[in-house]
């Protein structure tokens, strides 16, 4: 399954290069892509381009980010690092966890590739499936991102598939994205350039991959 479309960043927001070159916010169009998670973003390193002090105003930027703060996704400070899940823990966590997909429960087990049929009881059937689950399993493992100075809130819960194995039997196939969940952050977005530079923050959408599935 071709995964969903992500709502990226326009690239003039992070590459400020070229002054001029960029369109006033209220007509940039975020760009459709196929690729889950969203990359890092190429930032201008000139710190002139950061927000000041006086521009991080937490109860300021609470106020105009409002109901789009999502505490189990966004943090204004460095999670523990102990709240990231690593791979190895979210397959011993979530393995054989949850109820078998129907495309499972609907598995022909019987009919062998000469036309015969085998005898499998039901207890056997069961048991066969859920190895067949927990193999193909495709969990989301989440880890804080820091996304830099210039998004509010600063830290991010993004999503990632299980990429360390294939995922099917025979092997082939791997884990990939399925679902996404949009979150509205802040970003501080700068026009022109020296003295002619105006700045402010302004609200983007970021993609979270929400679920993986095992595919070609």
């Amino acid at each position: 399954m071709t995964p969903p479309q992500a709502l990226l960043l326009c690239s003039c927001l992070a590459l400020l290069l070229q002054p001029g070159s960029c369109q006033p916010y209220l007509r940039l169009r975020p760009s459709p892509s196929d690729s889950l998670p969203v990359k890092d973003i190429i930032e201008h390193p000139d710190p002139e381009y950061d927000p000041k002090e006086q521009d991080l105003d937490e109860r300021t930027l609470r106020k105009k980010l409002g109901s789009n703060f999502d505490p189990s996704f966004m943090s204004v400070a460095a999670p523990a690092q102990a709240n990231n899940l690593s791979a190895s823990d979210a397959l011993h966590r979530f393995k054989g966890l949850g109820p078998l997909p129907n495309e499972l429960k609907k598995l022909d087990l019987g009919e062998t590739p000469y036309g015969t049929r085998l005898k499998m009881g039901k207890k056997a059937r069961r048991k066969f499936l859920q190895w067949l689950w927990a193999y193909t399993y495709c969990p989301v493992l989440y880890t804080w991102k820091d996304l830099g100075l210039r998004f509010w809130p600063r830290y991010i819960k993004e999503g990632n598939c299980f990429a360390e194995k294939s995922c099917s039997f025979p092997e082939g196939m791997s884990c990939k994205p399925v679902k996404s969940v949009t979150k509205t952050f802040l970003r501080w977005y700068c026009q022109g350039w020296s003295r002619q530079k105006y700045c402010t923050w302004i609200p983007v959408q970021y993609p979270v991959i929400s679920e993986c599935k095992c595919s070609c």
